[in-house]
């Protein structure tokens, strides 16, 4: 617990901050994922619009320091991008195809799963990814274990 006045008041206006922040950042979020799924369902009018609306809200929640200056600028870029592919590939191909899932994340860092199957399809060995597989392998070199049993 805060012993000064002044640190007391500190916790007291973090807390409202953080409260007007969490809104602007849902509602940034927001902006961004109608704006995707206008550009995904390839209504152009519409889509350009929302864009240009989730753009303005990442730049004002950018200026006001609710996001950082790169990551608004980033988000922004990879919408704009996405919009400009499906525009370019509206009449070629389907749109659903353009459209690019992200990996799961695990702890904020990206997931390494799968990543061993890729290398052993492709021939060779495969080198452990994981922290757990790495710590198997270890174990398994100074037991002198091949894996297979388990004790």
């Amino acid at each position: 617990m805060a012993n000064s006045s002044s640190a007391r008041k500190r916790i007291r206006s973090a807390e409202r901050k953080h409260e007007q922040n969490r809104g602007v950042r849902s509602a940034v979020r927001t902006a961004v994922v109608k704006a995707r799924r206008a550009v995904v369902a390839a209504e152009p009018e519409e889509a350009e619009s929302l864009v240009r609306l989730a753009s303005s809200a990442l730049d004002k929640a950018a200026e006001h320091g609710v996001l950082h200056a790169r990551n608004a600028s980033r988000r922004k870029s990879r919408l704009m991008k996405l919009a400009a592919k499906v525009a370019a590939a509206e009449s070629a191909a389907p749109v659903e195809a353009t459209v690019k899932k992200r990996p799961a994340t695990v702890r904020g860092t990206k997931s390494k799963l799968g990543q061993t199957a890729k290398k052993s399809a492709a021939g060779g060995k495969a080198k452990p990814v994981t922290k757990t597989e790495r710590t198997a392998a270890r174990t398994r070199r100074t037991a002198g274990s091949s894996g297979t049993e388990r004790g």
